[in-house]
């Protein structure tokens, strides 16, 4: 039996949060050793059960990997900027706090529990500045409490919260305006969505492997049923087309052939502006070569009027 300890469906973190965790880890990573940092999460409720999480800042944060039981936080520090933080904007208050993770750690339920001091429903966000795999790079946790049927006492873990990116306008804006710079202007437009259709395709894939290997597991008994998540997958399956009916077959036949249709007719125009290009190209090179036959004609003629100059001139001596 499970407990929660706040009503939370979703969070949504803001650009500016993700940029400054990226930031505070290349600069942790430059002058130590640390693998991973820490830091305050500060929003609001945007609406019920949705937390918005807009800014955050550093902690200064070391621990020791042998020992799960050896870890510093600086509190006092954690006070001052929130202090002077609160000045700038009331609103954002202490929602949680984050780390780069990749993972949660051994002592994330210790340090949560000092984060609670401050927020009673503290969440944690971890955010991987270099992800490996495709998808969002964060993850949401937040706190509840296990009761044992047996009457043993009860332990804190972390549950797993939906995350997703959202921004503002004026965020929006800023962000169009940073990928701008980023984006590799060499690169066509239709390879970029060709990519972005294949990252897509790629995480299409990985979910649905990670759903297969739920099944396996529910059904070899190695997890319990969960009718809620049953259900969610039975609404994924029913929104799936059916493929063997005639008029959507007939309908991805006719779509199939418009494409190929386009893509044939690109094809021919640019075979013909090649041969067009080709002919042009012949046809400059022949006048080309006229006007420098035309011009060693003129050469070779004025050569022989010298030459008959001279002989003149030589018998004209002669006599």
């Amino acid at each position: 039996m499970v407990l929660t300890e706040v009503a939370l469906d979703k969070v949504v973190v803001h650009p500016l949060v993700l940029l400054s965790v990226v930031d505070h880890f290349n600069r942790m990573g430059k002058i130590g050793n640390q693998k991973r940092v820490v830091g305050l999460l500060l929003g609001s409720w945007s609406s019920r059960g949705v937390l918005d999480i807009a800014n955050s800042f550093a902690i200064p944060f070391d621990e020791d990997d042998k020992d799960q039981d050896v870890w510093f936080l600086d509190h006092e520090y954690l006070e001052t900027m929130y202090n002077m933080f609160r000045k700038v904007n009331a609103k954002e208050r202490i929602v949680g706090w984050y780390h780069t993770g990749p993972k949660l750690h051994q002592n994330d339920i210790f340090i949560n529990d000092l984060i609670r001091k401050y927020c009673p429903n503290s969440v944690l966000v971890i955010i991987d500045p270099k992800p490996t795999r495709i998808g969002l790079p964060t993850e949401a946790y937040k706190v509840v409490e296990e009761i044992h049927d047996d009457g043993s006492p009860t332990n804190k873990t972390f549950e797993h919260v939906a995350t997703e990116i959202g921004a503002e306008e004026a965020e929006e804006v800023g962000v169009e305006h940073l990928l701008r710079d980023v984006k590799d202007t060499t690169v066509g437009t239709l390879s970029q969505r060709i990519t972005n259709q294949l990252m897509g395709l790629k995480g299409l894939n990985q979910k649905l492997q990670d759903m297969r290997n739920y099944l396996e597991k529910v059904v070899a008994g190695e997890l319990p049923m969960n009718h809620e998540i049953t259900y969610q997958l039975q609404d994924i399956f029913n929104l799936l087309p059916d493929v063997t009916n005639p008029s959507f077959v007939r309908s991805l036949q006719v779509n199939t052939n418009d494409q190929m249709l386009v893509m044939y007719i690109a094809s021919v125009i640019r075979s013909v502006i090649a041969l067009h290009n080709l002919i042009n190209n012949k046809l400059a090179n022949k006048e080309a070569e006229k006007k420098e036959g035309k011009k060693e004609e003129v050469k070779d003629k004025k050569e022989e009027k010298s030459d008959s100059k001279k002989e003149e001139v030589k018998a004209d001596s002669k006599k």
